[in-house]
């Protein structure tokens, strides 16, 4: 498999799902408030992901195409996961990255669409 049948399949389940913003920018994380979001947080209704809940997606304000995924590992939780980023500008690409990244127990690299 490439790169693109990737991408075209990660486009194929983000048009069949309905896009469930649970986490509107500016709002506090449930469980640490201090972690704010920077840009809107969901998932993909009807998908599953490594925590047994929907596919996590962040919405940004440049449009509809997914830009790219964030990769995590939680070491808390002891579980890793893709976030789908769907239409983030540059800016808020780097604050999702920054919030995936903003203490010792998580960290997250991101991979562009285009590489």
């Amino acid at each position: 498999m490439n790169h693109n049948e990737f991408w075209a399949a990660l486009d194929q389940l983000a048009a069949q799902s309905k896009i469930i913003i649970d986490r509107p920018k500016g709002s506090s994380h449930p469980r640490y408030p201090n972690l704010v979001y920077p840009v809107d947080y969901g998932c993909l209704e009807n998908t599953r992901s490594m925590d047994g809940s929907g596919i996590d997606v962040w919405r940004g304000t440049a449009g509809e195409g997914i830009d790219a995924v964030v990769c995590t590992v939680d070491l808390l939780k002891r579980d890793s996961e893709i976030k789908i980023l769907i239409g983030c500008t540059e800016e808020e690409k780097q604050l999702v990255l920054a919030t995936h990244n903003n203490s010792e127990y998580m960290k997250g690299i991101l991979i562009r669409r285009d590489t």
